[in-house]
């Protein structure tokens, strides 16, 4: 902890601040704003959307330096430390208790009973039949690796050595095919399962 005296200390009249003279706090916050905005950059958390802006931060401390009657400035023991470094230290603890205060309560995971995490269970899509004859062989290939397999399309293109471009448009061929086919008609709602026809692109 430094007590060397510098410049900028000049400015620290501690008898004046707690008078609350004007042009001492004026000096003070032009010479001192600097300082107490660096100390408040190292702490962890600052400029986290939603936690702490800097700026907020070190209006903050001055607004805690003139609290109850500017009792923490009044604290100040210029034998233990110089004006710079208590300004330091004293920003530091300030910007990590606004940080805290800003902090959503947390839970431990013990303490939340198993019924929290309860989610229901996913059933399987039922895989529709397709006539045979109705898509290509190329296309049925497309499709099963599209869907069966989970594959992308560029994944697709690589495994049978074709354009991109080309799985897409048989995709979307194909597709159009199964529309037509299953198809809603007076006998009734009958349309292909959603995990077949999901965009794959």
């Amino acid at each position: 902890m430094s007590l060397r005296k510098t410049e900028l200390d000049g400015d620290f009249d501690q008898a004046a601040l707690v008078a609350g003279e004007e042009k001492a706090w004026g000096r003070f916050i032009a010479r001192f704003t600097r300082v107490v905005a660096s100390a408040i950059r190292t702490v962890p958390g600052v400029g986290v959307p939603g936690r702490g802006e800097s700026s907020d931060l070190v209006q903050d401390v001055f607004v805690k330096l003139l609290a109850d009657e500017r009792r923490l400035l009044k604290s100040y023991d210029p034998a233990r430390a110089a004006p710079a470094t208590w300004l330091t230290i004293v920003a530091r603890s300030i910007a990590r208790d606004r940080l805290r205060a800003k902090q959503l309560p947390g839970v431990p995971i013990d303490d939340v009973p198993e019924a929290a995490f309860a989610t229901d269970p996913v059933m399987p899509a039922e895989k529709i039949e397709v006539p045979p004859g109705l898509l290509s062989p190329r296309q049925e290939l497309i499709l099963s690796l599209l869907y069966d397999q989970d594959m992308d399309v560029a994944d697709v293109a690589a495994f049978l050595k074709i354009e991109a471009q080309t799985v897409r448009s048989m995709h979307h061929k194909a597709l159009i095919k199964l529309r037509a086919h299953f198809a809603p008609t007076d006998t009734g709602d009958i349309s292909p399962s959603p995990s077949l026809l999901r965009d794959r692109r």
